[in-house]
């Protein structure tokens, strides 16, 4: 009776591991990655995809192994352990197998690395910086630049004894007073670096993440093919508000993002002629 009973849990146990291996690991569930919206993004989730398959299935293989080989030699059938010190031919199998999986996998895996690091021939450059807590970016090329902050909403939900319930603000933590503004279908190139402590520049929907190191540039680059926005978050422990500095992309297509452009420049010449009136009037003032 007893025995039945655990070949029934047995055989429960196994069928739910071979269930939960054919269902489909959808990138819209919670629980795995996002596959992005960019030709990286997407390069990552496939490995990642190809990756998780052949786990589940070496899994399945050596799991099924392991409960066959106990169950049908136990002791209780009279199984008699066998007497023998090794075999080299299974030993050249269990090494040369695994070995050539590994390579199978590394192969695809570093040409998406190799892929990933060729910033040339980019069509624009954003420098990325992280302080503590906000992140400060420029447009090489542009003569723009301005800081990232979270958002009054966000920042005052945030405050113990606020009064204000964190699920009432929309993207609560993930929204920003100053969007980094992209043009779509465009090979931008980021440098990252940091003014003081390191911190990490993480957007998932790009595939990937860059460490910002004080006295270094990390070098990067992206192609978002999608409009629409696009949040990260610091993903390295960068001090006492770390939670607190997230990253807000908004993609524009690339005649929205020249008029964001100008209206930018436009902006920044009017806060230096009013800088420059406001110091000639102190001037006057002076004399």
């Amino acid at each position: 009776m007893i025995r039945n009973k655990s070949k029934a849990v047995i055989g429960w146990i196994l069928a739910a591991g071979l269930l939960a291996a054919a269902a489909p690991a959808s990138a819209d569930l919670a629980l795995n990655m996002p596959r992005g919206v960019t030709e990286t993004s997407r390069e990552v989730y496939g490995l990642h995809m190809i990756i998780f398959w052949i786990t589940v299935v070496i899994g399945i293989g050596v799991f099924g192994a392991i409960f066959y080989s106990i169950f049908k030699h136990r002791k209780s059938k009279g199984a008699v352990p066998a007497q023998f010190h090794h075999n080299t031919t299974i030993e050249v199998v269990w090494t040369v197998i695994p070995l050539a999986i590994l390579i199978a996998m590394a192969v695809p895996a570093t040409q998406a690395l190799i892929k990933m690091e060729d910033t040339g021939d980019a069509e624009m450059t954003i420098k990325v910086t992280g302080y503590q807590w906000k992140w400060g970016y420029e447009y090489m090329d542009e003569g723009v630049q301005f800081f990232s902050t979270l958002d009054r909403a966000s920042d005052q939900a945030r405050r113990k004894d606020s009064g204000i319930d964190p699920a009432s603000v929309e993207n609560y933590l993930l929204e920003v007073d100053n969007r980094l503004v992209v043009p779509t279908n465009t090979k931008i190139r980021f440098m990252i670096t940091s003014a003081d402590v390191i911190h990490s520049w993480w957007v998932p929907a790009l595939g990937w993440k860059k460490d910002a190191i004080p006295g270094y540039i990390n070098q990067t680059w992206t192609r978002i093919d999608e409009p629409g926005v696009y949040r990260g978050q610091c993903a390295e422990l960068c001090g006492r508000d770390h939670a607190f500095m997230p990253v807000v992309i908004e993609a524009k297509r690339p005649e929205e993002f020249q008029q964001w452009l100008a209206e930018q420049k436009e902006g920044e010449e009017s806060s230096e002629q009013a800088a420059r009136s406001d110091f000639g009037d102190d001037r006057v003032a002076a004399r």
